[in-house]
């Protein structure tokens, strides 16, 4: 259960969102709007990579102000640029990386590395510098480095931006696959539809929330 309670966000003096107060237990959830409407502060805010300037944001009761770390073991979070994610010089030691306190042993590690690498489709690369990569192979390294963590929730803020057709597919299946909690930022309106709820976001407020098909029937309205 992730919870936004009564959250006002401010950068400087302006109002990024705006008592925003939210319940969110679905395993699907969308979020759209137009840029600037606070749908990227709302993402940061979930696993504590930024807190609110009023209210509290909790994941499962714990506080991200004060509980950052513990949240962030339970909340993945995938940035629109790999390339924000992407620290090591290949493939293999960029997912490694991410287990380095794990305490798990070199062997374990390695394991786990290879079938995360193989449930991306990113097998046989683990050599491979991490810059020889295509766009949508970096934007699938950046996933496996978070999912080998096994997180509960996956927060991902328009993934599929700078990817072509067939990566965007790509990725729309691997994340449609996942059993987890995803809270997906998205210009992508199909893939939003295929959510289980949908927050529109405008000038800092949740200005519609509930099914896809209505949801988006608003955001389209705004945009007219």
């Amino acid at each position: 259960m992730i919870r936004l309670d009564h959250v006002t966000h401010r950068y400087d003096d302006r109002v990024v969102l705006d008592d925003v107060d939210l319940e969110l237990s679905e395993r699907r959830i969308a979020v759209v709007g137009a840029n600037g409407s606070g749908k990227s502060t709302f993402a940061r805010l979930i696993n504590g990579l930024i807190v609110p300037s009023q209210g509290s944001v909790t994941v499962d009761g714990l506080d991200t102000a004060t509980q950052g770390a513990e949240v962030r073991r339970r909340v993945g979070f995938l940035f629109t640029n790999p390339e924000a994610q992407i620290i090591m010089p290949t493939v293999g030691e960029d997912v490694a990386f991410s287990l380095r306190r794990s305490g798990l042993p070199a062997d374990q590690v390695r394991t786990k590395v290879a079938e995360t690498l193989r449930a991306l489709d990113l097998a046989g690369l683990e050599d491979r510098p991490s810059t020889h990569l295509s766009g949508g192979q970096k934007q699938l390294l950046a996933l496996a480095s978070v999912l080998v963590l096994e997180p509960d929730v996956l927060v991902c803020d328009e993934p599929t931006t700078l990817l072509d057709l067939r990566h965007t597919r790509q990725v729309h299946g691997i994340l449609a696959a996942l059993a987890l909690q995803l809270v997906l930022v998205t210009h992508d309106l199909d893939l939003a539809a295929d959510s289980d709820r949908v927050l529109v976001f405008d000038e800092g407020r949740v200005v519609a929330d509930g099914a896809p098909g209505e949801a988006i029937a608003h955001y389209r309205g705004l945009v007219r």
